[in-house]
């Protein structure tokens, strides 16, 4: 199966879209309470500056009237008539005289509010200045007679803005959660086709071309469905050309190779065979008339049979004639004990194989060959094994999930050698045995020890008309 390069942990998407929303909620949210809070100090400080001017007014009429009725009041300034009309929680009003003295100074009670937490409330008065005085000048006739000072108690103003965040985060508290759900389930109802468009993906990575989408709601999906299908499609019919290009080729190889095996048996055997009883002619001539070419009639004679021998390994490598004459079981036993008998006891070579494989038909059973063949030749000229396994089993259809699994015939060679690439280093190699294998819609798995040992496994599909009765297993050495 594919893989690719991780780079970053794997997470949900629904679930990094709900924290996305969360943190835009949570800057919308500081925002809006920023405001809050500026709005809130703005109105505050224009509702102080209005009382300062009120008081200041109020001073200067009250110095007036005590001018115009000539008489000196010891009661000034008078702030209560002031404070019945303005006076708030928290407010405090004041008159300074000239001197810099607070000569009267009226505040209101606080509310009994609950205490802001420790962090709001130095952030608040770092940010505000809550408690700083606003102040206008009383004059009488031109000239300064003294100061209006008007401010807030620092605490009621913290209490009073924590009230009003307090309110935001309550709703806060409560749309928030609401929120990320509704948005989860959407995005969960949204995505809920990924799941099909992913396992179609695994399909195709599994090599089932047949895998096709289902129609989408949403426009961007249904335009990668059509693209999904058209390229699943594509990608079958490309691969159904190839495989049979791939048995055509296959068939055309071994057609020459059988045509070249006649040649070279009729022609090149048939004059070895000339050469030889020749030989053995002029030697029968030459033990009377020359005793002295005896020596070059059997250097001859031997040269011939070397040659046969040689012709006649030659002619089982291009053209077996068990696979099409015996059946694939004989020939595979021949194959082994062929190897057994040449080895010499240095690599010992064992099959276990399964009664009834000669109805497999002919182009199964010669790739089956073939590459048995040359996965035996690699592990005992390239791999110096020891021992080597040749299994051929039939699988019978497994039922999972309601999914039927069908029938298939499975081909493993297992050796000893030494580690690296020798599959792929003599005759047809890893990718011709690869490109027989998936020209029979079967797969090929290869995998190498890290220090001794190798295994091949080849699995074929079976057509329910090419299936093979099991029976028992026997092993032959």
């Amino acid at each position: 199966m594919w893989t690719f390069p991780k780079r970053f942990p794997k997470s949900d998407l629904k679930y990094r879209l709900t924290l996305r929303v969360i943190a835009l909620s949570a800057f919308c949210f500081a925002s809006i309470a920023a405001y809050f809070l500026f709005d809130t100090d703005r109105s505050m400080r224009a509702g102080i500056e209005k009382i300062a001017d009120i008081t200041a007014k109020t001073l200067e009429l009250q110095q007036n009237q005590l001018q115009w009725m000539n008489n000196a009041r010891p009661g000034f300034p008078d702030l209560d008539t002031i404070a019945t009309s303005v006076m708030t929680p928290g407010l405090c009003i004041a008159y300074r005289g000239t001197s810099g003295e607070m000569l009267q100074r009226l505040c209101g009670g606080a509310r009994d509010d609950a205490e802001p937490p420790r962090a709001f409330a130095l952030l608040y008065r770092n940010l505000f200045d809550p408690g700083r005085e606003v102040v206008r000048q009383v004059a009488f006739r031109g000239a300064k007679v003294g100061e209006a000072v008007v401010w807030m108690d620092e605490g009621v103003l913290t209490a009073e803005a924590w009230r009003g965040v307090g309110r935001l985060i309550a709703v806060l508290s409560i749309t928030l959660p609401l929120l990320c759900a509704l948005i989860y389930a959407a995005l969960a109802r949204v995505l809920r086709p990924t799941q099909s468009i992913r396992l179609g993906l695994e399909r195709i990575a599994a090599n089932d071309l047949s895998a096709r989408l289902p129609p989408f709601d949403l426009a961007e999906l249904s335009a990668i469905r059509d693209v999904f299908n058209h390229l699943a499609e594509r990608l079958g019919t490309t691969l159904a050309e190839r495989n049979e290009l791939t048995r055509r080729l296959i068939a055309l190889q071994d057609d020459e190779r059988r045509h070249l095996a006649r040649e070279l048996h009729d022609e090149f055997g048939q004059s070895l065979a000339a050469i030889r009883a020749l030989a053995a002619s002029i030697r029968q001539s030459a033990a009377q008339d020359c005793p002295a070419l005896l020596t070059e009639c059997d250097s001859i004679a031997r040269t011939a049979t070397h040659m046969m021998e040689t012709l006649r390994g030659a002619l089982f490598r291009l053209r077996p004639p068990d696979v099409e004459e015996l059946g694939l079981t004989a020939s595979l036993r021949g194959l082994v004990a062929g190897w057994n008998s040449r080895c010499g006891g240095r690599t010992r070579f064992d099959i276990e194989l399964s009664h009834g494989l000669e109805g497999l038909p002919t182009s199964i059973g010669v790739s089956l060959y073939r590459i048995a063949q040359e996965a035996l030749t690699n592990a005992a000229k390239h791999a110096e094994a020891t021992r080597v396994g040749l299994h051929l089993a039939v699988r019978e259809p497994q039922t999972t999930s309601g999914e039927g699994v069908a029938r298939a015939i499975e081909l493993s060679v297992e050796d000893d050698g030494r580690a690296g690439d020798h599959v792929v280093k003599s005759g047809m190699g890893l990718l011709g045995m690869r490109e027989r294998v998936e020209s029979l819609g079967g797969r090929l798995d290869f995998e190498a020890g890290r220090e001794r040992g190798a295994a091949l496994l080849v699995v074929i599909p079976l057509a329910p008309a090419n299936a093979v009765a099991p029976s028992r297993m026997e092993c032959l050495a």
